[in-house]
């Protein structure tokens, strides 16, 4: 008498639990999406450049010390140098990004 009885608890629970798994899913589906984080900037360069594009170059924040842009500048110019196999345009905006960063240039420094 009791086998019957546990075997129709055990059909409910799996019941209950198999209504809950497909509500849940439900509500999974209906969430509105996240946005995406992008990871690179999505655009080309300034006419003149600022200091929110250099720190963009240089993958820093816009109040890095002296020593973090210098850091910084070093290892984008490693990948990115022309004896390298790198663009001559690209290390002319590095150095443009890293003059900017550290206020020594006040127009466009590149010679592209």
């Amino acid at each position: 008498m009791a086998t019957p009885f546990l075997a129709g608890l055990a059909v409910a629970a799996a019941a209950l639990a198999g209504r809950y798994g497909v509500q849940a899913w439900q509500a999974f589906k209906a969430r509105p999406p996240k946005p995406r984080v992008r990871r690179f900037y999505d655009g080309g360069f300034q006419p003149t450049m600022t200091r929110r594009e250099a720190s963009l170059i240089l993958g820093i924040r816009e109040s890095a010390t002296a020593d973090k842009v210098k850091e910084a500048h070093r290892r984008v110019m490693v990948a990115n140098h022309p004896d390298a196999g790198g663009s001559h345009y690209l290390a002319s905006k590095i150095n443009e990004a890293k003059d900017v960063m550290l206020g020594k240039g006040k127009g466009s420094g590149s010679a592209f």
